[in-house]
């Protein structure tokens, strides 16, 4: 009898080393590179929650001293510069500068100089997503109040909130300005367009086509964080998120996310979500995807980038399949009337009128048609040049982690059309350019063009009035 139990005990020991040694190789399996997101969970739902509520305070300590550290917050609007329904347009430039350094000498170093010395301003690296490790579409607060109020729907996320100070985001909500309709000025009537009054804004205005465009892309449908399955980052299973919570009223309330495109974590890009304005002008979509149509775009956006660019989370969390021959061509042709926000200085060819603009924004205008080499990229009348760039800005800082996002190489990216730019901060494809003033230090270095101070001022009087 001893020796049966031994030999029981033996063998639930072989037994037990053979379970622990699985789940060894299980995790080291789970931490092995892969392009695939996680399908199958191996925490309770409850357990993640209150362990992310627990790290979200120090989480979101962490994001906000790298703003501080990079930024001057305070609230600084132009004088006499607003957005199209009143918001004020925060002036000045707010990367802080290293010690002992000033824009003048370090506009005089080579980049080499610049990157061996560590004087790159630590605002001008790239912005990491607000948890870059863990990521995901990421609403400011007014736009998850907006829709509860409208539609019932929560877009809080229970492990993070939005990381920049309102001040320096779109005016919400937007204007709606519309290609077919210039008569009408703003047809949103000062509303959030939703599912909710869409019909009553625009029946009557958009034929059937646009109007179902129009319904769709206020639709809500599962996405990555919000949906139904135990991974989202809703308290509550969710309808999802429509195209117009990013991109509201057809424009932007700087919504981010992480570029669904580009593998491992620490590489992905934060992305700061571009305006839908002035879309039939342009000719490549998604900041490095280089779309060939907003159909594409369209398309494509419900069923990768909704879901990090994994078709297969995809599958498992409910993705949207549209239809290319009607639901896809409908919502396309609604984007296609958003209009640009009227420019009452800029003449049929997208030049200041003499008769209407300041000496300043003149001379601005000289220096961007000019010395500032702006032009190169962004010639007018539109101001974009449907292509896209690399700026080599690894060329001044060594590659760095910064909370979780590693600082290299973005790559080329597209080039945004600045009509309209007043309205649309904060700027650059990840948002790290928090003013036009910022805009314009970061392409004096990048480019090399030595401008003088009243260059520079004149310069961003210009692009207010694009």
């Amino acid at each position: 009898m001893r020796r049966w139990r031994l030999w029981c005990a033996a063998a639930a020991l072989i037994v037990l080393s053979g379970v622990a040694i699985l789940r060894v190789r299980a995790q080291e399996k789970d931490s092995l590179p892969s392009s695939y997101s996680p399908v199958v969970l191996h925490e309770e739902f409850d357990r993640t929650v209150a362990r992310m509520e627990a790290e979200k305070p120090e989480i979101a300590k962490r994001q906000a001293a790298l703003l501080q550290q990079r930024y001057d917050l305070e609230d600084h609007p132009a004088s006499g510069v607003t957005m199209a329904r009143g918001k004020p347009v925060q002036a000045g430039v707010r990367v802080k500068l290293p010690k002992d350094v000033t824009w003048q000498s370090l506009a005089a170093m080579t980049p080499d100089e610049i990157r061996e010395n560590g004087r790159w301003p630590k605002g001008f690296l790239p912005l990491p997503h607000p948890n870059h490790p863990e990521g995901g579409m990421l609403f400011p607060s007014f736009q998850i109040e907006a829709i509860q109020k409208q539609e019932g729907r929560d877009l809080t996320r229970f492990d993070l909130d939005f990381d920049l100070p309102t001040r320096f985001l779109p005016e919400y909500p937007p204007p709606i300005y519309l290609t077919t309709r210039p008569d009408l000025g703003d047809v949103s009537q000062g509303q959030v367009v939703t599912l909710t009054n869409y019909f009553k804004l625009f029946n009557g205005i958009l034929n059937p086509k646009q109007l179902e465009g129009l319904r769709l892309l206020v639709t809500p449908f599962p996405q990555q964080q919000f949906n139904a399955t135990d991974d989202r980052r809703s308290l509550k299973p969710s309808q999802g998120v429509a195209c117009f919570d990013c991109h509201v009223n057809g424009h932007t309330n700087a919504a981010t996310h992480l570029v669904g495109d580009i593998r491992p974590q620490p590489f992905r890009h934060r992305l700061d979500t571009p305006s839908l304005r002035g879309v039939n002008v342009q000719r490549l979509f998604g900041s490095q995807r280089a779309l060939k149509s907003v159909e594409d775009f369209t398309e494509f956006e419900q069923r990768a980038a909704y879901f990090d660019g994994d078709p297969v989370i995809a599958t498992k969390k409910g993705v949207n399949i549209l239809e290319r021959g009607s639901q896809v061509h409908f919502m396309a042709e609604l984007q296609e009337i958003l209009d640009f926000p009227p420019a009452p200085k800029l003449t049929i060819l997208g030049r200041l009128d003499p008769q209407k603009a300041t000496k300043a924004e003149l001379r601005g205008q000289e220096v961007f048609f000019g010395k500032g080499q702006c032009a190169v990229c962004h010639p007018a009348p539109y101001y974009t040049d449907n292509l896209m760039h690399n700026l080599k800005a690894e060329r001044f800082f060594k590659p760095q982690m910064v909370n979780g996002r590693m600082a290299s190489a973005d790559g080329p990216i597209k080039t945004f059309t600045l009509r309209g730019i007043k309205e649309s901060p904060p700027y650059m494809h990840d948002g790290r350019l928090l003013t036009l003033e910022d805009t314009v230090e970061f392409f004096n270095l990048v480019l090399g063009t030595n401008l003088t101070d009243d260059e520079k001022q004149d310069l961003t009087l210009f692009m207010r009035c694009l």
